[in-house]
């Protein structure tokens, strides 16, 4: 087996207490060995998927061509090539990542499978597909991902009662990543009552970071662009590309407070497991701003940062591993006031990104299964 390097920038990011997930995954990347080279050279430790990541892979790709034919010919619906389809990746990959997994006692090497987001307001439908799933994955470094919607909370809640770990996503304002990690409290304080074991369950909460400066950012350019006053238009200025970071400095607090207090300590001593903030939509989607703004950015203890591949690459290329999380923490609520002052209404941003981000999971789940139907016709 190939050795991790020491001195790489991914390393370097383990040695401060992140861990790096990749935000991708292709039957292309498991075929050809491609996600065991990057476990065993660069030391990945976990990866994560979704709707449209399949999409993209499946559809673009004769790689499941195959495979969709088998299952045509054992006369599977659309919905159930596309499960067939996405459990099979995700096992191979789980049993990629299980020698993470063992070495680090159940701290890494988990592959996230998300529920479908048609179901994100519907509490128990969500429970019963995430039910569902885990039992078809069998392996005890799956991760069901459950949308962090008022609707997404009693599903999560119960799935961790269950014993099912869980991956909270599409978390983009402060409240909603503390009421995630309050009931990821509740489901273990639940499970001890019962006399059941909470060692083994794992959680991260995955909190969105580039989009919530793409939306800030073009309302303070509007207000920049509806403004003569030079001086309000450098103070706008100034706030551009500030509010994901602080935002997710924020919510890092609301970590620190309720898993190093005393809140989460008589959990900590039966050797419960924090429940991770896991950094989702790190790709720099401003091309004024550094590649790696927001992977470098975020790096603190007990954190993932789930990286797409051009992000991870980048990284790994240059990217500069330090506690920037820790860095000016006490400032974000400042930027975050500053941006209330400029009449920039988070609620409303938190808000639109979650209806928004909910509904493009469901669209590209509508044309993955598209891509699904026309493949299977195509074979007939």
């Amino acid at each position: 087996m190939a050795t991790v390097s020491a001195t790489t920038p991914l390393s370097a990011l383990q040695a401060l207490g992140q861990s790096v997930w990749l935000d991708d995954i292709s039957r292309k990347m498991l075929n050809e060995g491609e996600l065991k080279r990057l476990i065993e050279e660069d030391g990945l430790q976990g990866m994560t998927s979704n709707p449209s990541i399949f999409h993209k892979s499946i559809s673009s790709s004769n790689d499941y061509d195959d495979a969709i034919r088998e299952l045509v010919a054992e006369g599977k619906t659309v919905d159930g090539i596309y499960e067939a389809l996405t459990v099979a990746d995700i096992k191979e990959a789980l049993d990629l990542f299980r020698p993470v997994y063992d070495r680090t006692n159940g701290g890494d090497g988990f592959v996230s499978l998300e529920v479908s987001p048609l179901l994100a307001h519907s509490t128990e439908k969500t429970i019963a597909e995430a039910k569902k799933l885990w039992a078809l994955l069998g392996r005890p470094n799956a991760m069901i991902k459950i949308p962090g919607t008022p609707e997404g909370l009693p599903a999560i809640e119960e799935c961790l009662f269950s014993g099912i770990n869980v991956n909270v996503t599409l978390l983009f304002s402060v409240d909603a990543y503390e009421a995630v990690a309050h009931t990821y409290v509740k489901a273990l304080k639940r499970r001890v009552e019962k006399g059941l074991p909470v060692d083994r369950i794992a959680s991260v909460a995955s909190f969105f970071v580039s989009r919530i400066d793409a939306e800030v950012d073009k309302r303070l350019e509007a207000k920049i662009k509806a403004t003569n006053d030079p001086t309000e238009k450098g103070r706008l200025e100034s706030l551009l590309g500030k509010a994901a970071i602080a935002n997710a400095k924020n919510a890092y607090a609301v970590y620190q407070r309720i898993f190093e207090g005393e809140e989460f300590a008589p959990l900590k001593a039966k050797n419960a497991k924090v429940q991770r903030v896991l950094w989702a939509s790190v790709g720099t989607k401003n091309p004024r701003y550094p590649d790696t703004l927001y992977t470098a950015g975020l790096i603190g203890p007990e954190t993932v940062s789930t990286m797409p591949r051009a992000s991870y690459d980048a990284f790994k290329d240059h990217g500069h591993a330090a506690t920037a999380l820790l860095d000016g923490i006490d400032d974000a609520p400042k930027i975050m006031q500053s941006l209330a002052d400029a009449g920039i209404d988070f609620h409303d941003v938190t808000d639109k990104l979650l209806k928004d981000g909910v509904a493009l999971f469901a669209d590209a789940f509508h044309k993955l299964n598209e891509a699904i139907l026309e493949k299977k016709n195509t074979d007939r």
